[in-house]
C-alpha cells in the first residue's frame, strides 16, 4: 500500500520538527541579575577558635569542564587524566583571618594563579592545612602556614602525581612533619578505550539461585574493559611525604579506599579492595580487607574480610553478616570496635536485640569483647570516657530511635535507654551533643563534671522554631536550659559551644540579613560578629515572605512558604499566578506529618534549582508547602499515594486562594527527582493546575522493582502499588502542558534519562502537549552555568505561556 503524497509530507514534518536545534539561552535580566552574583566563602574554624579559613568557589562549572573525559566505573565518575572525582568542586581561592585579635582578611600567598583545591585537611596541632590542588597535569599537594598565611607545594605532579580516584587522599600523621598520601603506581596499565576496543567475547552474568534484590545503581561496571580500568584507576601507592619534601613508601600499590590512624597515631587502618567486582553494585560494596599497621608500615593485624555483597536480606534495615562499622574508639589511644547484626542482618527475623558492639584492643587480634546490645539497627557512637558513652539505634519501619547511655569500661552493667523516639517527630527532638576535641584531636562528648553532657536542639515547635541549649545529668536525666534563642524576627543556629568559656558559636539570619557567625557569651547574652557577609540579592529585599498554614481535607496540618511579587500592593490583592514548589515525605503517624519546620525568618537565598526567582517575574510562589504521605500501623504510606497527593496540592491552592492572592486557574506545579514523579501525578489525576515542571524524575516504577524512595516492597509484592503510583501507566489521561528536564549523564538511583526519554515518547504519542529538554553533561544535579541560565530560560519560557497567558495560546 502506498501512502499518499499529502500523509508522507506531514510524517516528514513530523520528523523533521520533532526536535529543536537550540542553543544555550540566558533568561529574562530580572532572573539573571539573581543568578550571576558571587557566593559567600565556606568558613572553617580552628579547634581554640583563633583563627579562621575562607574557602571561595565559583557557584557554578562551565560546560567545558563538564566536557572533559570522564569514566564512570563502580559507582564513580573519574577523570582520568588528573586521577580526581570528575565532579569534584573546587575552591578558587583561600585567605585567612583572625577570629579574635586579627580583623584582617589576608589573602594567602604562594599559590599559583589558578586554583582548583579539594580535600582541605588540618594538621593535628591546627597550626597548618594540607589540600589539593588539581591541575591539567595532575593533582598535587599544598600545605598552607595559617599564622603566615602563606602556602607551598609538597609534590609535583609531574614527580609524584596524586591518586585521588578513591578518595582519603591526604591523612597527617600524629607529629604533624609528615603526611601518608595515595600516589599513582609506576607500573599503571594503559586504559583501555571501550568505544575502539574489539570484544573477545560476550558479557556474561550469572545467579545461583540465591535472591540479590539491589536498587537500580548507575555508573556500574559493565565488562571485562571496565573491570580494568577501574582496578588501575583504584591502585595506588601509599608514600609518606615529610614536610621537608622527603618521600618514603609506606605500603606497596593495591586498590586502598579508607585509611585511619589511631587516635594516638601509633596504628593506622587501612583497606583495600579485592577482586571479583561486580556488574550489580558500586565499589563499596566489593570484597575488602581492612589491616591495620605500625606507624612505620609493619603489618599487626588484619581486622575485618568482607566478601562481595551483591545478596542482602529484603528492606531498608538489612545489613551483611560478620564484622561491620570498623573504626577507632575516639577517647582510647588505640582502641577499635565493630559491629555485628544479631538477627543475621535480615529485618524480617524477630530478635530482642538487632545489633551487638565489641572492642578490639591492641594487638586487634581473635574476636573482640562485648561492650553493647542495640534494641534497633545500630547507628552509632560518641564517646566520652572510659565512664560514659552515648550510643545510637535506628529502626525504619517504625521511624523509631532510641539514644542510650553506658559505662564503656563496665560492660557488665547494662545500658540505659534515655530517649525512645519518633525520628520524624521534630518537635520532640532533645537535640545533638556537645562534642569537643580531647587530647588525641579527636571529638568526644564535651562532659562536665563527669556526669553532665550538652545539648544543642533546634527547636522546634507549635509556637515556631526556637534553638536552645541544654545541660543534662546523665545519671538521673535531668535537664537544665542554659539558653534559648528569643528571635521572632530572625533565625539563630547554634553550631558549636564550649562550656568553659561559656560561649556559643551561632550563625544569624533574616530573610533580608545574609547568614554571619557571631560568638554568643551564655552568661550576659551578648554576641560578637566574627563574619561580615553581605547580601547579595538585593532586589529580594522587599519581597513578603510567610510560613502559611493550612489544613488537609482529613484535617491534617499543613504548611507552605509563601513570596508574593515583587512590589506586590497587598492591600489591592491583585489575582496573580502561583507556582507551587513541593517534594513527597512519607510518614506513619500523622502527628509529626502536621508539625511545621518552616521558619518565614530564613534568609531569602534563591539557587539554580529554586522556584524564589519568579517573584521578579509577577508570580506568588509557594515553595516548600508540605506534602506528606502518611500510613499508620499496617497500611504503607504509598498504599493511598495519589489520593494524598491530589489532597495536598488541593489544600495548597485552597489556602492560598483564600488570602485572595491568587487566580487560581494560573498555577503551575514544579518538583526535582522524587518531585518531578509528584508532578507527573498530579497533572495526571487532577485538574488543579494549568502546567507543570518536572525536573529529573522517574515515571516508570516497573523499572526500579526492587524497591524506591520509601518504599520497601518489590514490584513481585505490591504490583498495584507499583502501576497506580506510575504516571507512564496513565499517560492517556495527560492533558496539562509538561515541562520535562534531565541531565543526560544522572547518576541517580532509579532516574536515569531513559525514564524522562520514554515518558516523552509516550505523552507525545498520545497527543499531550509536552516539551523534553536533555542538558548534555549534567548529572541529577545541574552544575553548569550554561545549563543552569538555559533551565531558567526553560521554565521562564514554559510559565509564561502555558500560566501566566494562559487561554492566549492554543497547544
Amino acid at each position: 500500500m502506498r501512502l499518499p503524497a499529502t500523509v508522507f509530507c506531514l510524517f516528514l514534518s513530523i520528523i523533521t520538527f520533532g526536535q529543536q536545534n537550540l542553543g544555550y539561552q540566558t533568561p529574562a535580566k530580572a532572573i539573571l541579575d539573581l543568578v550571576d552574583v558571587p557566593l559567600a566563602p565556606s568558613v572553617l574554624m580552628d579547634e581554640d577558635k583563633e583563627n579562621m579559613i575562607l574557602l571561595y568557589r565559583d557557584a557554578y562549572k562551565s560546560i567545558e569542564e563538564l566536557s572533559q573525559q570522564e569514566l564512570r566505573l563502580g559507582g564513580l565518575r573519574i577523570d582520568p587524566k588528573t586521577n580526581i572525582g570528575s565532579r569534584t568542586t573546587y575552591y578558587n581561592k583561600v585567605a585567612v583571618r583572625g577570629v579574635e585579635k586579627d580583623t584582617e582578611l589576608k589573602e594567602v600567598t604562594g599559590l599559583p594563579e589558578k586554583l582548583k583545591l579539594a580535600n582541605v585537611n588540618w594538621s593535628p596541632d591546627y597550626k597548618m592545612v594540607a589540600l589539593t590542588n588539581t591541575t591539567p597535569q595532575g593533582v598535587e599537594v599544598w600545605v598552607l602556614d595559617v599564622a603566615a598565611a602563606a602556602a607551598r607545594r609538597l609534590t609535583v605532579a609531574a614527580d609524584l602525581p596524586i591518586n585521588a580516584n578513591l578518595g582519603d587522599v591526604i591523612n597527617w600523621f600524629a607529629d604533624g612533619k609528615a603526611l601518608l598520601i595515595k600516589t599513582l603506581p609506576s607500573d599503571r596499565k594503559p586504559l583501555i578505550d571501550g568505544a575502539t576496543a574489539v570484544p573477545t567475547g560476550p558479557t556474561i552474568s550469572t545467579a545461583d539461585g540465591k535472591k540479590a534484590q539491589n536498587r537500580t545503581y548507575q555508573d556500574l561496571l559493565k565488562n571485562p574493559n571496565d573491570e580494568h580500568n577501574f582496578e588501575q584507576l583504584a591502585r595506588a601507592t601509599l608514600n609518606k611525604v615529610f614536610l621537608d619534601g622527603k618521600v618514603e613508601t609506606f605500603l606497596p600499590t593495591d586498590m586502598y579506599s579508607d585509611i585511619s590512624f589511631s587516635p594516638d597515631g601509633n596504628y593506622v587502618m587501612v583497606t583495600r579492595l579485592e577482586r571479583p567486582f561486580s556488574y550489580l553494585v558500586p565499589y563499596r560494596r566489593f570484597p575488602a580487607v581492612t589491616t591495620v599497621y605500625t606507624k612505620d608500615g609493619e603489618k599487626v593485624n588484619t581486622v575485618n574480610t568482607v566478601p562481595l555483597i551483591e545478596d542482602l536480606p529484603q528492606g531498608f534495615m538489612a545489613t551483611r553478616k560478620g564484622r561491620r562499622n570498623v573504626s577507632w574508639r575516639a577517647d582510647r589511644p588505640a582502641s577499635l570496635i565493630y559491629v555485628e547484626a544479631l538477627d543475621g542482618g535480615d529485618p524480617a527475623v524477630e530478635v530482642a536485640y538487632r545489633d551487638q558492639v565489641f572492642r578490639l584492643p591492641a594487638p586487634f587480634a581473635g574476636n573482640g569483647l562485648p561492650l553493647l546490645k542495640t534494641i534497633n539497627r545500630f547507628a552509632g557512637i560518641e564517646w566520652g570516657n572510659d565512664d560514659t558513652a552515648i550510643a545510637y539505634d535506628r529502626w525504619w519501619d517504625t521511624r523509631n530511635t532510641k539514644t542510650y547511655v553506658f559505662n564503656p569500661g563496665r560492660p557488665d552493667l547494662e545500658a540505659r535507654v534515655i530517649a525512645d523516639r519518633n525520628y520524624q517527630d521534630r518537635y520532640s527532638d532533645p537535640g545533638s551533643f556537645v562534642t569537643r576535641r580531647n587530647e588525641f584531636g579527636r571529638s568526644v562528648l564535651a562532659l562536665e563534671g563527669g556526669d553532665d553532657a550538652f545539648l544543642i536542639g533546634e527547636g522546634y515547635s507549635e509556637e515556631g522554631q526556637f534553638p536552645f541549649l541544654d545541660k543534662m545529668d546523665l545519671v538521673t536525666g535531668k535537664k537544665d536550659r542554659l539558653y534559648q534563642s528569643a528571635y521572632t524576627d530572625k533565625v539563630e543556629s547554634l553550631r558549636d559551644y564550649d562550656p568553659q568559656a561559656r560561649q556559643l558559636l551561632v550563625r544569624i539570619e533574616s530573610p533580608t540579613e545574609y547568614p554571619n557567625y557571631y560568638f554568643r557569651n551564655v552568661t550576659n547574652g551578648k554576641v560578637k560578629q566574627l563574619t561580615t557577609f553581605n547580601n547579595p540579592f538585593a532586589a529580594l529585599g522587599e519581597v513578603h515572605k510567610e510560613v502559611i498554614t493550612y489544613a488537609r481535607e482529613d484535617g491534617l496540618e499543613l504548611s507552605g512558604t509563601l513570596y508574593l511579587p515583587v512590589g506586590y500592593d497587598k492591600a489591592k490583592k491583585e489575582k496573580v499566578p502561583m507556582i507551587l514548589w513541593a517534594y513527597p515525605r512519607e510518614y506513619k503517624d500523622k502527628a509529626s506529618a502536621s508539625q511545621n519546620t518552616a521558619n518565614p525568618n530564613e534568609f531569602i537565598y534563591p539557587y539554580y534549582g529554586s522556584p524564589v526567582y519568579w517573584v521578579t517575574r509577577g508570580y506568588a510562589v509557594l515553595d516548600g508547602a508540605a506534602f506528606p504521605i502518611v500510613g499508620e500501623g499496617d497500611t504503607e504510606p504509598n498504599d493511598s499515594f495519589r489520593k494524598q497527593l491530589v489532597a495536598n496540592a488541593k489544600a495548597a491552592i485552597d489556602a492560598v486562594d483564600n488570602l485572595g492572592y491568587i487566580d487560581r486557574e494560573r498555577v503551575a506545579v514544579g518538583g526535582h527527582s522524587y518531585g518531578a514523579f509528584m508532578v507527573a501525578n498530579l497533572l495526571s489525576h487532577s485538574n488543579l493546575f494549568a502546567a507543570g515542571i518536572a525536573r529529573s524524575g522517574a515515571y516508570n516504577r516497573t523499572l526500579t522493582p526492587f524497591g524506591f524512595q520509601s518504599e520497601q516492597r518489590s514490584y513481585w509484592e505490591a504490583p498495584e502499588v507499583y502501576n497506580t503510583m506510575s504516571p507512564f501507566m496513565h499517560a492517556e489521561k495527560m492533558k496539562t502542558p509538561l515541562l520535562l528536564v534531565h541531565g543526560e549523564a544522572d547518576n541517580n538511583s532509579g532516574t536515569y534519562p531513559l525514564q524522562s526519554e520514554r515518558y516523552f515518547n509516550a505523552l507525545k504519542g498520545l497527543g499531550a502537549t509536552v516539551r523534553l529538554v536533555m542538558l548534555p553533561k549534567e548529572s541529577h544535579g545541574y552544575r553548569a552555568k550554561e545549563s543552569i541560565l538555559h533551565l531558567l530560560w526553560e521554565q521562564d519560557q514554559w510559565m509564561e505561556k502555558w500560566v501566566k497567558n494562559k487561554g492566549q495560546v492554543k497547544p
